[in-house]
């Protein structure tokens, strides 16, 4: 049985339980908490010595961690992962683009905002997330006006990518209400069956 060490809350760690509540794989979540430094411990850094969740301990006691990685090993030889060239790289480009210009802007304001309650000496630094956040939004929107996920009429794990942090975008400030396209898609993905919502009581 898999292993998994994270945070229901963070993003990140919430993709890789959504992942395998829908393709129903059996795990033990074991829960971790980021504020208390129980990432920085020996026996974690054993686990990643980048000390980050989330981290999976795969049935061979091997770890993996960055939850891009983990959601592409698990979703290896099914539907949410394409084996077609093309479409694979179009999985790749989205998780990208989803790491290096959506998650550093929307998932930081939110980390700043719900876990750390937008500490006066960080302010600066939140309000500055919001331009690169708005930019990421408004490319997932035009996206999402010509196509019913990210690869077109199936779901992927680049879905799943993008849903974690940008579901609860509005905790970071950031008002979804007037995006149309990716409200629709939130429904979309909400409707897959084995969908879990992010919240620690569930895990």
């Amino acid at each position: 049985m898999y292993k998994v060490f994270g945070d229901m809350l963070s993003g990140n760690c919430y993709k890789v339980k959504l992942l395998m509540q829908f393709l129903g794989l059996e795990h033990e979540w074991i829960p971790v908490d980021i504020l208390a430094k129980e990432t920085h411990t020996d026996e974690f850094k054993h686990r990643n010595p980048n000390t980050r969740i989330p981290v999976i301990e795969l049935e061979d006691g091997r770890y993996l961690w960055e939850s891009n990685a983990i959601l592409n090993y698990l979703a290896e030889g099914t539907d949410f992962l394409p084996q077609e060239r093309y479409a694979r790289a179009q999985v790749l480009q989205w998780q990208f683009f989803e790491q290096y210009s959506h998650e550093p802007y929307i998932a930081t304001a939110r980390y700043i905002n719900k876990y750390l309650g937008l500490p006066k000496e960080r302010e600066a630094e939140y309000h500055g997330k919001q331009a690169g956040g708005w930019k990421a939004l408004a490319v997932m929107e035009g996206h999402l006006a010509e196509n019913r996920f990210f690869l077109g009429d199936k779901v992927t794990i680049a879905d799943i990518s993008l849903y974690a942090y940008t579901h609860v975008a509005d905790e970071g400030g950031f008002d979804l209400s007037e995006y149309a396209n990716i409200q629709r898609w939130f429904k979309d993905v909400e409707g897959i069956p084995g969908y879990i919502k992010m919240a620690r009581e569930n895990a």
